[in-house]
């Protein structure tokens, strides 16, 4: 197999690194922002692994413009970061927060200057804490809150953004937010969990149509974690239980964009556990997609009786005990380009934890570093066989609050010392860089 170089990509590809509100900002009071339900589920005891919260993070919110000076010399194209909801409107209704939306405007425009294109998630899990207190996503009425918001961060920034997901991973906020409850809010009920996606997808689709109608002109689109589904085993019984993990997992949250129904057998198997679907609902979710953003970060393999143990695979595992697979992207795009009409597909997370060595000041990471290079490489072998992706962001340009994990695992290409806050490009960063920066001068 040929080296990997960046002249194998298309010249329109767009290369960037992501981040999230919730995980970098910290500044969590300041300004005027209200809490979120992270925030909130912070303070439950023993739901962090470490303790920890998100009230100080990276200190982006003061440092933002020294991290966006490390974005542009990795040599990218774009930024993926999110708006904090209760930054810009403390009680997620009524009055918006000139301070918090001062600061987005900073970060935007910062962006321009340094020739990155700005690439905005209007919700990246930090739900306003008002709304959870009034039934959150499972409350029909935080739709129209949703939709209301994403016209006012739209009016303020959607001249200036390339582009605006709506939601980044439905499932996260359903099934690990609303179903086993281990992420905020803490919510454990598998009818909560399939009522809950389907309002994320209504207040998805509304909210595209609302923006378009009042002119922003920003690609817009939405993000889901996916991942084929494979079975541990030819047995008819773990292949059957594939087949209900790929229904629920997979075309559960793709099918209603894409198609505009809910797959029949999933509905089937929930029974009473079924969403609640007015008139005219599915309709409003499937409006054209300028994008569908794919984070991947492994596969998934299923088994009918005990739980498929990794380590048979004899395959890498990362520091959050997932399967290193980078061939999974592969069958997972060639997977989404046969089965559906796609729009242009972003990977907009790809990254894994692995302990840094710190020597002499350097920070070693080359397994990351492999893992990324892989990645990007099943990302080229999609394409080659006929699937349109339009670009690949690293996950996740900072050491961060890792969410259940606290910051004890560490995705960034650019290490955080929590003590000091000081930053430094780890090995990976230097290798994607290098990558980034060696295209071919036209003539050569």
């Amino acid at each position: 197999m040929s080296p990997l170089s960046i002249n194998d990509f298309p010249e329109h590809f767009t290369w960037g690194v992501a981040t999230s509100a919730f995980q970098i900002e910290g500044a969590a009071d300041a300004d005027g922002k209200g809490p979120s339900i992270w925030d909130d589920f912070c303070r439950v005891p023993g739901v962090i692994a470490d303790a920890s919260d998100g009230r100080q993070a990276c200190e982006h919110y003061q440092r933002w413009a020294d991290d966006l000076d490390l974005v542009a010399d990795l040599g990218v194209d774009a930024y993926r970061f999110s708006i904090s909801w209760p930054r810009v409107q403390p009680l997620g209704s009524g009055a918006f927060n000139e301070a918090g939306f001062a600061f987005y405007e900073r970060l935007v425009d910062g962006m321009l200057a340094r020739g990155l294109k700005p690439f905005l998630t209007l919700n990246h899990w930090d739900l306003p804490s008002a709304l959870q207190a009034r039934g959150g996503w499972e409350n029909r009425d935080t739709v129209q809150c949703f939709v209301d918001y994403a016209c006012e961060v739209a009016r303020r920034l959607g001249d200036r953004v390339t582009s605006i997901c709506t939601h980044n991973e439905p499932w996260v906020i359903a099934v690990l937010g609303h179903e086993s409850g281990i992420f905020a809010p803490g919510i454990k009920s598998r009818a909560a969990a399939i009522q809950v996606a389907h309002h994320l997808f209504l207040s998805h689709g509304l909210a595209l149509s609302a923006m378009r109608a009042q002119g922003c002109k920003a690609d817009m689109g939405i993000v889901l974690n996916l991942a084929p589904i494979n079975a541990a085993t030819d047995a008819e019984a773990d292949q059957a239980a594939a087949r209900r993990a790929d229904g629920g997992g997979l075309r559960w949250y793709v099918e209603p964009l894409l198609k505009g129904e809910y797959p029949a057998d999933v509905l089937q198997e929930l029974g009473a556990d079924a969403p609640r679907i007015l008139p005219g609902d599915m309709a409003s979710i499937q409006v054209p997609l300028d994008f569908l953003g794919v984070n991947y970060y492994m596969r998934s393999v299923v088994s009918a009786g005990e739980p498929w143990d990794l380590k048979t695979s004899g395959n890498e595992i990362t520091d959050m005990g997932w399967e290193v697979y980078p061939q999974g992207l592969t069958e997972l795009l060639l997977r989404l380009h046969r089965d559906y009409t796609l729009p242009p597909i972003f990977i907009t997370e790809n990254g894994a934890a692995f302990p840094d060595e710190v020597i002499n000041q350097q920070v070693h990471d080359s397994q990351r570093q492999r893992y990324i290079a892989r990645h990007i490489a099943a990302t080229l072998e999609a394409m080659r066989q006929g699937v349109r992706v339009d670009g690949y962001f690293v996950w996740s340009l900072l050491d961060n609050f890792e969410w259940s994990s606290g910051y004890a695992k560490r995705f960034g290409i650019v290490r955080v010392d929590y003590d000091t806050q000081a930053r430094s490009l780890k090995d990976s960063a230097l290798w994607y860089r290098n990558f980034l920066t060696s295209k071919r001068k036209p003539g050569n």
